[in-house]
Formats: structure tokens, sequence, C-alpha cells
């Protein structure tokens, strides 16, 4: 099977630690994989990759100070990843994340070969601007399939839309709890929350419902890994709240699992997700969770009181009282904590990667029927 990826840049992000994960799965069967980014390669990816697995960066990133420019650039864009995608000859084409998606299926108008788009968060919650949403939901239906990360997601777009979707989870990778880290990377009772910092993930409200517990509960500490642009204003948020010696600002981390396997409770407070890998990482490092209600993923990840808790998305008056609760009842923490490790049993990655292929399979099939038919008639 010849196979090509494409998402925007290779980064930290969760949708970049799916696709890294779903190549390097393929290539240990003896798939050919190419990779195509937009960015110019000067970074290089932040996950492993298998050295089997070809990464192309494409250098297709340019600002478009007025709209003349950014009708050009964008045409650019599509005619050299149209070219790129021909040149690698592929069996199939699968495509991540809103903005890339679209220009992915304009650059394969009348190409013989099958394009799937992925959608890694709820699309309400991620629309560019109106003029790629009304693309978006143009060229959607011209899809062999839409992936949508939950039923939620899915049901967002049109009649038209969900004719060609259908829904695949992240996988969520099980973690041998026998090995612990040996180097010591968090002290006392920990909280911990993993993600980009930007708005969509919500750490300010993190800061402010963690800031009441500061007096009541000395000892426990804050750790958040991630990266992004709104770090110098979280950091700052952290020190007008007094909390500049119990929150800690790690970065981004190639393996959160040794930080997960150390801390005592996981904290995510995202406006809205697609299907957090972050949450399904805690999870299955037998870590009690606490996840806002957003939409979408943690409602389909966590079962409420079972195996973790879900408090109204954006109340942080709710979000401390769960961090609260868990932080003084350890008998609860241990309860969740039990069950937590099931999300690998329901998410495996076994079973994902079979829908993914049973996916192909079935959309390289779709084609060579239509080839057939357009060849009969």
């Amino acid at each position: 099977m010849r196979a090509t990826l494409i998402i925007h840049a290779l980064t930290s992000g969760g949708a970049e630690r799916v696709l890294s994960i779903m190549a390097n799965q393929w290539a240990a069967k003896g798939w050919s994989l190419t990779f195509l980014t937009f960015d110019d390669g000067t970074v290089p990816p932040f996950y492993e990759l298998d050295q089997r697995v070809r990464h192309i960066p494409l250098d297709m990133e340019r600002d478009s100070p007025n709209l003349f420019a950014a009708i050009s650039n964008n045409f650019k864009r599509v005619q050299t990843l149209r070219s790129a995608i021909i040149d690698s000859r592929p069996d199939v084409v699968i495509s991540f994340l809103d903005t890339t998606n679209v220009t992915t299926l304009l650059a394969t108008r009348n190409l013989p070969f099958p394009i799937i788009v992925d959608e890694q968060n709820h699309p309400a919650m991620c629309r560019a601007n109106r003029s790629w949403e009304l693309l978006r939901q143009w060229m959607y239906p011209k899809a062999d399939r839409v992936v949508a990360i939950t039923e939620r997601a899915l049901n967002y777009f049109s009649p038209a839309v969900q004719a060609r979707g259908c829904v695949i989870p992240n996988p969520a990778m099980a973690v041998n709890l026998a090995e612990k880290p040996a180097e010591k990377l968090l002290t006392g009772p920990s909280l911990i929350a993993v993600g980009r910092l930007n708005p969509q993930k919500g750490f300010d409200l993190l800061l402010d419902a963690f800031a009441p517990l500061r007096d009541r509960h000395p000892d426990w500490n804050l750790t958040v890994l991630g990266e992004g642009e709104l770090r110098a204003e979280l950091e700052a948020q952290r020190d007008q709240l007094g909390l500049n010696d119990r929150v800690h600002f790690i970065g981004a981390v190639k393996n959160p699992n040794d930080f997960l396997q150390q801390a005592d409770i996981f904290v995510m407070s995202s406006r809205f997700e697609g299907f957090p890998n972050a949450l399904c990482e805690a999870m299955a490092s037998g870590l009690p969770v606490i996840s806002a209600d957003c939409l979408s993923g943690p409602r389909e990840i966590i079962r409420d009181r079972v195996d973790g808790l879900l408090v109204p998305p954006e109340n942080v008056t709710a979000l401390t009282a769960a961090m609260e609760q868990l932080m003084t009842d350890e008998t609860a923490r241990q309860k969740l904590a039990a069950r937590a490790p099931e999300v690998t049993e329901r998410f495996g990655i076994e079973t994902v990667m079979q829908m993914w292929e049973s996916l192909i399979t079935t959309v390289l099939d779709e084609r060579q029927q239509t080839i057939a038919l357009s060849h009969s008639g």
C-alpha cells in the first residue's frame, strides 16, 4: 500500500502525535508512506518517525498582506501540493485538519485515487474565517470520506458531508505501568495538565480554578506540559495570582508518560476538543482525571464517576470543586484510577488501526467500481 499523508507541519500537537503513531504502525507493516507538510523543514518532526517514512516539506508558507496576495499564494499552494501528490504515486491520500483538508481537496480534483480528510477537533469550534468555512462545506462532499473524531462532530456537518462521513476515534496507547521513570520529575502531591498553550486549552481557567486551593492545600502543586503562544501571558497570570512557586510550566515534552506516572490527578480545562489524546494518555497511565465536558471527546472518553469526573465547560467554580474533591479523597482517586486504564481496551491501537484499514479498503474498492462503470459506459 502506498499512502500519502498531508498535514500543515509535524509539530508537537495532538493531531501530529496521532498521525505519527499511525504512520509508524503502517511503516512496520511494510506500507510505503510519504508525509507532505506545508513548512520548510527547518524544524524536524517533533515526534519520532520510522526511518522508512519519507517526509517532504513543501515550503508553502507565505504571508498574504492583502486579498490579491492571499488568492495568489493559495493558488500556488494548490499547484505545488498537486504536483507533490502526483509525484508520490499514492494508492490513497489522507489529509488532516480543516484548512489543510480544503487545500488538499482543491489540489486533488479529478485525480484517480481516493481522498480521505480527517477532522481532529469539533468543526463548530474550528472555523478559521467565513471564506474557509464556506470552502469546507463546499469541498468536503467531494472527498471520498470525511472522518470525524466523534458522532457529535460528524453531526455538525451538512447532510451532504454526513453522507460521506464516518467516525474513527484516536487510539489510546497502552502504558506499561510496571515501568516507572527513574528520575524524580514532580515534587509533592501533584496535579498535571497537558496541552498547547493556546486559548483552546483553557489554561487561564485552570489557573483561576487552582488559585483558591493555594492556601487550603499548601502541599499541592500544578505542573503544565506544553508550549505555545500564550506562555508569557499565562506565566504573568500565574505570578499575579501568587502561584509562582506552585504552578510550573515545563514546556513541550516528547513523552509525557514519565510525568503522568508521577502525578496524582490529571486536569483538562479545554474550551473545546476533538478527541483529546492527552486525556487518553493520562487515563492509560492510571491517573484519576477531571475534564471539562466540552465539545467534543471528553464525554465519549470518560465514564463520569466511573473512571473520571466531568465538569461543565468554562466553569471555574465547578473545576475548583472537582479538584478539591479528589485532592482530599484518596479513596476516590484510587477508585477512578483503577478503572482509567480500561480506555486502552475501548480505544486500543489495534482496534483503531483496523478501522482505518477497513476504511481505506472500502474507498479503494469504491473507486475501482466507479472506474469500471465509467469504462463500461
